[in-house]
C-alpha cells in the first residue's frame, strides 16, 4: 500500500478547491483503491492568515504572486525583490496596508507550521500541481520538505510544467525527481505502481508523459492521456471541505466548485494538426487533441458534487465550453431544479438565445474571448471572429436578465499597426455603454503559436521575461525556461502605438463606474417598445437622459437589427423599403451611436429593459 500527498500551494483562487488535485485523487483511487491519498490546499491557511482581500489582490497578479515566496527561497535577494514589489504595488490601496517584510513573516510562519505538522516520512511520494502564480511557492515547499526528508520522492505537474519548462525545472532544481508533461492521471498512476513494485527494480520505467533524470530520452512532447472523459470519476474535494471546516468561523465561506466538461479547445482542433488556434494562447499545450464529456456525465457530476458538499456555485474550467452543447446542456441543468450560480468561458459567437438559455440554467457571469475591437487585428490573432461578433455579445450581456460579461482587450500585439489602432479607437466609441474590457498588454507565453513562429510576428529574439531577473538568482534566470517570455522586436513602438487605446479604456472604466454608482442601475443605453413606436433612453452622467423616439418602419428596422443584419437582409425583411430610403436612416443611427456598422452589416446597440 502506498501513501501519497498531493499539494496545491498559493496562489490559486482561495474559494475553489484544486480541480487538478481532486481529479487525480479520484482517478488513482478508482484504479488503485489501496492507495492512500491526502490532498493539501495550503492556500486556504495562507488566505486565512493574510486576510481574503489581500490574498485576492496578490493572486490576481502573476508577478506579485511570485514575489513573496521568491524572498523565502532566496533571502539574499530581498532588497531587489522589495524594489520590484514596491514598483508594482504603489497604486494598490489594499496591498498598502501591509509591508512586504510583514507579509513574508506571515507566509514563513504559516508555511513552516504546515510543514512541521505533517509526518512526511510516512509518504512514498509528494506531488505538486503548478500553474500560473505557483512556481516560487511550490519550489519553496519542495525545498523545505526535501531538506527535512531527503529520501522522499517529489513529482511536479500541471500547466506550468509543460514541455521544456518542466524539463528545465528538473535540470535546475535537484529536489525534483519527476516531472509530468501533459495531463497527470495515467503518468501518476504508473509512477505509483512503480513505487509499489520498486523492490524489483530501481530505475523508473519509460512512462509516456513522465520525465526523470534517468530517462533515456528527455521527451517533452509525449503525452499519456485517458481515452475518453466519461470514464473519469467526479473529482474528490473532501480534503478541501474538511480543511475549510477547521478554519475559524470568521474565515469560512461558501466556495465555488470547479468542474470540467472538456479538455483542449474545440476551436484549436479545427485547424487539423496545424499550429492552430488563437495565436497568443498556450492554454492547450498540455493536451493532445480535444475531448469532451457527455451532457449526462456533467449532470451526474453536478448532482453528486452539489449533494455531497451542499454547494450550488460551480465554475466550469474548460478553455472553451462546447458551443454545440450549450442549449442542450443548459436545458438539462435547469431540469435539475437547483438554483445554481454558474460561471464558464464562451466564444463571442454565442447568440442571444443561447445566452438566455445559459441564464436560465444559472450562469450569472461568463468569460468571453473578446481580445480585440479591430477585425483586422482579430485576423492576426486568429480568433475566427469579427468586431461585430464581439460588440453584439457585449451588447447582449448588458441586458439585465443575461449573464454579466468579463473580457480582455489585448494591446501591443506584435505585428499590429496604426490601422488596427485606428479601428480600435473608432469602435471604442460604440462600446462605452457596455461593461468595460480589461486592457491587457500582449504577453508572450511558452508554446503559443507566436512563440512557435516568431518570425511571422516580427519577433527577432526570445528570452526569459526580465521580471524573472528580479525573482531568481542569475544562474537560474539564465538556465531556466519560464512560461512567460519577453522578446526583441518593436516593443517600444507597440507601446507608443497603443497608448491612446490604453487611455481611452481607462476613461471608459471611469465613465461606466460613474453610470453604475446606484444599485440596480439600468443599462446606459436601453429601449422600451410601445407596439408601433420605440423609445430609446441614453443615460447621461449629468443632466436628463437623451431620449429618441422611433416610429413605424424605423422601429421595425431597429428591432430587426437587435441581431446584426446586412443591408440585403433588411431590404428582404421590408420589401416596401428602397435602399435609397434605408441608408440615410442607418447613417443617422450610426452617427448618433445608436447603431454600429461594419461594412454592410448593422447592429442596434440599445438593449431591451426586459426580454420578451
Amino acid at each position: 500500500m502506498s501513501k501519497i500527498a498531493l499539494i496545491s500551494t498559493p496562489w490559486p483562487l482561495f474559494n475553489r478547491p484544486s480541480i487538478q488535485l481532486g481529479t487525480l485523487k479520484a482517478f488513482v483511487k478508482q484504479h488503485l483503491p489501496d492507495t492512500e491519498i491526502n490532498l493539501f490546499h495550503i492556500y486556504l491557511d495562507i488566505a486565512a492568515r493574510l486576510g481574503h482581500e489581500i490574498y485576492r489582490e496578490i493572486s490576481m497578479k502573476t508577478w506579485l504572486s511570485e514575489a513573496p515566496y521568491a524572498i523565502l527561497l532566496y533571502p539574499e535577494l530581498f532588497r531587489r525583490i522589495e524594489k520590484f514589489w514596491n514598483r508594482n504595488t504603489s497604486s494598490n490601496p489594499s496591498l498598502g496596508t501591509v509591508t512586504l517584510k510583514e507579509l513574508c513573516r506571515n507566509l514563513q510562519d504559516t508555511s513552516s507550521r504546515f510543514i512541521e505538522s505533517v509526518n512526511w516520512a510516512s509518504y512514498d511520494l509528494v506531488g505538486f500541481s503548478i500553474s500560473f502564480g505557483q512556481l516560487t511557492s511550490s519550489l519553496f515547499f519542495i525545498k523545505e520538505i526535501k531538506h527535512r526528508y531527503p529520501a522522499i520522492k517529489i513529482v511536479v505537474g500541471g500547466s506550468g510544467c509543460s514541455g521544456e519548462v518542466g524539463l528545465s525545472m528538473l535540470s535546475n532544481f535537484k529536489e525534483i525527481d519527476f516531472v509530468v508533461n501533459g495531463e497527470g492521471e495515467i503518468p501518476l498512476m504508473e509512477l505509483i505502481r512503480w513505487l509499489q513494485a520498486k523492490g524489483n527494480y530501481h530505475i523508473p520505467p519509460q512512462i509516456p508523459g513522465l520525465i526523470h533524470r534517468d530517462s533515456k530520452e528527455k521527451f517533452t512532447t509525449c503525452f499519456s492521456q485517458v481515452d475518453g472523459l466519461d470514464g473519469l470519476p467526479a473529482p474528490d474535494y473532501s480534503d478541501y471541505f474538511e480543511h475549510l471546516k477547521r478554519l475559524p468561523p470568521d474565515k469560512t465561506f461558501f466556495p465555488s466548485i470547479p468542474i470540467e466538461m472538456s479538455r483542449g479547445c474545440w476551436w484549436r482542433s479545427r485547424w487539423r494538426g496545424q499550429m492552430g488556434g488563437c495565436s497568443f494562447c498556450n492554454l492547450n499545450i498540455q493536451w493532445d487533441g480535444y475531448r469532451k464529456k457527455s451532457a449526462i456525465k456533467i449532470l451526474n457530476e453536478m448532482t453528486q458534487l452539489s449533494n455531497e458538499y451542499k454547494i450550488l456555485s460551480f465554475s466550469f474550467v474548460d478553455n472553451l465550453i462546447p458551443r454545440d452543447e450549450i442549449i442542450h446542456l443548459s436545458s438539462a441543468i435547469k431540469g435539475l431544479k437547483k438554483d445554481f450560480n454558474l460561471f464558464g468561458e464562451f466564444r463571442a459567437k454565442t447568440t442571444f438565445s443561447e445566452l438566455s438559455s445559459l441564464a436560465r440554467a444559472g450562469f450569472s457571469r461568463i468569460q468571453v474571448g473578446i481580445e480585440a475591437l479591430s477585425t483586422g487585428l482579430l485576423k492576426k490573432i486568429r480568433k475566427g471572429t469579427t468586431t461585430m461578433d464581439n460588440i453584439e455579445i457585449m451588447k447582449n450581456c448588458e441586458s439585465p436578465e443575461l449573464p454579466e460579461l468579463n473580457g480582455n482587450l489585448i494591446i501591443e500585439f506584435p505585428g499590429s499597426d496604426e490601422k488596427d489602432v485606428k479601428e480600435t479607437l473608432r469602435n471604442l466609441n460604440f462600446v462605452k455603454y457596455f461593461r468595460p474590457l480589461k486592457a491587457i498588454p500582449f504577453m508572450l507565453e511558452y508554446g503559443s503559436p507566436v512563440y512557435q513562429m516568431p518570425q511571422d510576428y516580427g519577433i527577432k529574439r526570445i528570452y526569459n521575461h526580465y521580471f524573472y531577473r528580479n525573482l531568481f538568482p542569475s544562474d537560474i534566470y539564465k538556465n531556466m525556461k519560464f512560461m512567460i517570455l519577453s522578446y526583441w522586436g518593436q516593443r517600444r513602438k507597440q507601446k507608443r502605438l497603443w497608448a491612446d487605446v490604453r487611455n481611452k479604456v481607462e476613461q471608459w472604466e471611469e465613465y461606466y463606474r460613474k453610470m453604475h454608482t446606484r444599485p440596480y442601475s439600468p443599462p446606459i443605453l436601453y429601449f422600451r417598445d410601445g407596439g408601433d413606436f420605440l423609445i430609446i433612453h441614453q443615460r447621461m452622467v449629468e443632466g436628463r437622459d437623451m431620449v429618441h423616439r422611433l416610429k413605424g418602419t424605423s422601429r421595425e428596422i431597429y428591432l430587426f437589427c437587435q441581431e446584426h443584419k446586412s443591408i440585403k437582409q433588411i431590404l428582404q425583411r421590408l420589401p416596401h423599403l428602397s435602399e435609397e430610403r434605408l441608408m440615410p436612416f442607418l447613417r443617422m443611427m450610426v452617427d448618433k451611436r445608436l447603431m454600429f456598422n461594419e461594412g454592410t452589416r448593422y447592429l442596434s446597440l440599445a438593449v431591451p429593459l426586459k426580454s420578451s
